[in-house]
Parts: C-alpha cells; sequence; structure tokens
C-alpha cells in the first residue's frame, strides 16, 4: 500500500440501522472502480469539521463484487473524540470524503483448517467480511458474537445471510463462559477476536490459559487503549517544538494538530507504522504491537495510542 495515494469518496447512503449504529456506503466520487479489498481490510477517512481533522479507520463490512462501494458501520460514541460524532451528525448522501488506500492488518489464515470468530458490539465489522469470503471458500467457520440485548435484532439482521448454524449471538443478560467456547475444536483452528478492549483481553487470556499456540490467535481493536489520560507535553527534537497532549486526545492527533504529520495507519497501536523513538521520558504503553521486552526497555511507543507517564517526554520527531 502506498499511504501517499487517496481516494475521493461520495456518501452513496447514509443510514441509521439502531439508534447508535450508522451504516454508511462509499463509492468513487468519478464511479471508477474502488480498489480491491480483502476479507478484515479496513480504510482510513480525512474529516473535517469546525476546521479540525480527524483520521479514522473503519473496517470494511462488505465490499461489492463489481468494486462500485464500500460498506462501513460506525458506532456513536460518547464522549465522542471526533469522528464518530462526525459520521452521525454530519454526514449525509451526496458529501465527498478523502479517504487513503484500503490496508488490511487483520486477514483470515491461509492455513487455517478452522475459523473460530469472537466478537463483541460493534467489533462485527470486520467478520462480515470474513464471513463472505469463507463461505465462499467453503472453510470451516464458527462465529460467537456477544451484543447488548437492545441490539439484538439489529446485529440479527445483519447476520441473517450468514445464519446457517454456525453463527450464535449472545445478548449480554446471557451468562457464557468463553473459556467453553474454545474448547473441543480441531488441530489448526484459529482464533479472531475483535471487540473492545476488556473483552478481547478476556477471551484472549482465556486462550492462553487453554494453552492455545500465539501464533493462532488474531486480534484486531477497536478502542480502549487510546482512551484519554492526564495531559503531558511532548517535545519534538528534530522539529524543535513542544506539543501540548490533552487528556482527550492522543498523541498523535496532538502532534499531527502542530503540523507535524509522523507516518501512521491503524491508529490502534497494531501496525508498527507510528513507531517513534523516545529520547527522554517514560511512556505509558498501550499498543499491541511492541513485546513485553520492548515495553519494559522504554526505548520507543506507538504514539497512536500511548502516552507520557509524567508531565513530558521528548521523541525523536
Amino acid at each position: 500500500m502506498n499511504e501517499a495515494r487517496t481516494l475521493n469518496l461520495r456518501v452513496q447512503k447514509a443510514e441509521l440501522i439502531s439508534p447508535s449504529l450508522k451504516h454508511v456506503v462509499l463509492e468513487s466520487a468519478d464511479r471508477s472502480p474502488l480498489p480491491s479489498v480483502g476479507a478484515g481490510s479496513h480504510i482510513r477517512l480525512s474529516l473535517c469539521e469546525n476546521n479540525k481533522k480527524f483520521r479514522n479507520a473503519y473496517s470494511i463490512a462488505a465490499a461489492a463484487d463489481d468494486r462500485s462501494a464500500y460498506e462501513i458501520i460506525v458506532r456513536r460514541v460518547e464522549p465522542s473524540r471526533g469522528g464518530s460524532a462526525f459520521i452521525h451528525n454530519t454526514i449525509k448522501a451526496g458529501q465527498t470524503i478523502e479517504a487513503d488506500y484500503p490496508g488490511n492488518l487483520f486477514p483470515p489464515s491461509f492455513t487455517a483448517q478452522k475459523h473460530l470468530l469472537i466478537s463483541a458490539g460493534i467489533g462485527i465489522t470486520p467478520f462480515l467480511s470474513y464471513l463472505s469470503y469463507l463461505r465462499r471458500t467453503q472453510a470451516e467457520v464458527r462465529l460467537h458474537h456477544f451484543c447488548r440485548l437492545d441490539e439484538l435484532e439489529t446485529f440479527r439482521r445483519l447476520l441473517q445471510p450468514y445464519s446457517t448454524g454456525e453463527v450464535y449471538l449472545h445478548p449480554n443478560s446471557t451468562k457464557i463462559d468463553v473459556a467453553n467456547l474454545l474448547q473441543s475444536h480441531p488441530l489448526g483452528t484459529h482464533l479472531y477476536v475483535c471487540g473492545p478492549e476488556k473483552f478481547m483481553e478476556t477471551v484472549l487470556g482465556a486462550a492462553k490459559t487453554l494453552h492455545w499456540p500465539s501464533s493462532k490467535l488474531h486480534s484486531e481493536s477497536f478502542g480502549g487503549s487510546h482512551a484519554g489520560g492526564a495531559p503531558f507535553v511532548a517535545v519534538l527534537a528534530r522539529s524543535g517544538i513542544e506539543v501540548k497532549v490533552g487528556e482527550d486526545q492522543t498523541l498523535l492527533e496532538a502532534i499531527e494538530a502542530a503540523g507535524v504529520e509522523p507516518p501512521s495507519l491503524c491508529r490502534g497501536g497494531a501496525c508498527g507504522q507510528c513507531l517513534t523513538e523516545i529520547i527522554d521520558g517514560r511512556p505509558e504503553h498501550r499498543d499491541h504491537y511492541l513485546s513485553p521486552e520492548e515495553h519494559n526497555a522504554g526505548r520507543a511507543m506507538m504514539i497512536c495510542v500511548s502516552r507520557a507517564k509524567g508531565n513530558r517526554i521528548t521523541l525523536d520527531l
């Protein structure tokens, strides 16, 4: 993927499918075919409101076979850091949006004998594309999706095209033993998890307790790790500026607002694109990319999600 390339998209459709979920269909502004995407792909939208810019990545829940459109589903988050509120309050049919070319940090394994998908809430979105792809390849797949009771019917409608006995919905009011879902699967099964941070930690923790190999565990975060914290100052050594990072913004957002554009892609602490060397100060790591040893060393950090421990940190930017 070439990050310099951008797409000019038009909103073909934008409609609520529940009080807090909005379904958006995006097409090329000039009606040309969109880039091909695989299961698990995402697209990063550049959103602008009141002179404030947001760059948010969203899973492509579905892509038209003729490459005419992408579909995303966005949850309204309260309080919103920008993108969620913009899409729910402002975006409408006919509007144009700039986006990066799609990327894929969460593809299904091509060597898996079976695919076990476990999601919660809006974490279902990458698995909608998984289900479509895996059914075409006739792969063995099972999905367990956890959701709020008041959204049960919404997710049932979304999953209805795939509900053939291998798709299971679990409203929050139902007590489910996650460890039980991870047992009795054949060798070669791969586990994929997507949803809120604590949910993913619970599922992956249970998998590790049951001795699932790390090579067969896959996850994609949908928020939580980058949620705010105490404000601090980031000194950008090469740029010669100091950046104030507010309690409700990420380090990357603050740096971008100051006019510096470091490399970035997923903005969720998973891809490694924004890895930045630390010259002085202690980081508060919140990523899924660096190893425990690298966290302990404290020589670099993922600026899209991680913060400073203390009032100040100096970066090689």
